[in-house]
């Protein structure tokens, strides 16, 4: 989900946008399977129509907890990296967002276990200059580009910081 145009300065463009990994969405895909499931096999083992309209209801109340919320958060949060700072925006209801400035983040690393490293994840981790300490965005894809753009990123931004020094 790429942010809107209007939220960005003068001057600004956006090196990376995306989401977290799909694989986030496993756990509510498993959900869907098993709710549908005791659903089907309460709708063929019980005769009660009454038991019956129950059953559906509660698996149709768990499909919207479990299944379509999850959905929809991994739907409307993104991670946004721009030339100047990095955007974090999520909610359905109440949206939240997060925004560091490139020249506060002192150190990005990543972290890349079995599954990631199969699934082509991993999480970023940002260290910057706040009282928070460390930004971690987990499940992000490609996270070993994003982390390599990142440092592209921020070797311009003190590079060139450093080159007006000696041009004074």
């Amino acid at each position: 989900m790429v942010i809107s145009q209007k939220l960005l300065n003068p001057g600004e463009r956006i090196v990376v946008s995306t989401r977290t990994h799909p694989k986030a969405l496993l756990v509510p895909l498993l959900a869907l399977v098993v709710l549908l499931a005791a659903g089907v096999a309460f709708q063929v083992l019980v005769d009660n129509s009454t038991a019956r309209l129950v059953v559906w209801a509660i698996a149709v109340i768990g499909i919207l907890w479990f299944v379509v919320w999850p959905t929809l958060d991994w739907m409307m949060a993104s991670y946004t990296i721009t030339n100047r700072r990095l955007i974090t925006r999520h909610g359905i209801i109440t949206r939240k967002g997060h925004d560091i400035p490139l020249s506060r983040i002192s150190d990005v690393a990543y972290e890349l276990g079995l599954i990631d490293r199969m699934l082509g994840c991993g999480t970023l981790v940002i260290s910057d200059a706040s009282t928070h300490g460390q930004v971690l965005l987990p499940d992000i894809p490609r996270v070993e580009d994003t982390q390599r753009r990142l440092n592209e990123l921020l070797h311009e931004l003190h590079g060139g910081a450093a080159n007006l020094e000696e041009g004074h």
